[in-house]
């Protein structure tokens, strides 16, 4: 394994982790953390894991950002923070 490679993509996963905790913007959190996802597909499959990539991809990645991102199409912003 090409060990810089896989602490390039570690330091994303957490830049993206600690980016979709602190942010205050909610479509800006469903996509980090979509990132997130993507991310630890990669880690995934560099590690060798192409099943747990490819359902990691599909649901984390993929149907878990899709309905973030359409729930906070959904709500209304009640302050103006």
């Amino acid at each position: 394994m090409i060990w810089e490679l896989d602490m390039a993509i570690l330091t994303l996963v957490l830049f993206c982790a600690v980016g979709a905790i602190t942010v205050k913007d909610l479509l800006g959190a469903a996509i980090l953390f979509g990132a997130y996802s993507f991310m630890m597909c990669l880690l995934w499959a560099i590690m060798g894991a192409v099943d747990v990539a490819f359902t990691e991809a599909s649901v984390g990645a993929g149907v878990s950002t899709v309905f973030f991102v359409a729930a906070v199409f959904r709500t209304t912003r009640r302050t103006k923070d």
